[in-house]
């Protein structure tokens, strides 16, 4: 398998705080990658993907430009994918808040 597990994505990006949740948040349908619905938890991601991320009332549509190591600090995180949605600013600062 190349890529990444997108639940250990979504916690080394730190859009959620454990695997468990990133796991929640796949299983409750309305995660996409590249426009189709992901079904997996243990679907692969690659840098070059975009992802449609459900944030509160808000959606994040962010493209990965690398995969990270390990879970680091905010700013890490951060280098390794690119916001396409000018209102998914804000959610992104706010799921920062909350997992910090």
């Amino acid at each position: 398998m190349s890529g990444m597990r997108i639940d250990r994505l979504l916690c080394h990006l730190r859009f959620v705080r454990t695997r468990s949740r990133a796991t929640a948040l796949i299983e409750s349908g309305h995660l996409r990658r590249n426009g189709t619905r992901v079904a997996r938890v243990s679907q692969p991601v690659e840098p070059g993907d975009v992802l449609t991320v459900p944030l509160g009332s808000r959606v994040a549509l962010i493209e990965i430009l690398s995969l990270p190591d390990r879970r680091g600090s905010p700013r890490e995180a951060q280098a390794c994918y690119r916001l396409l949605n000018p209102a998914g600013d804000a959610a992104c600062e706010d799921a920062g808040n909350r997992t910090s």
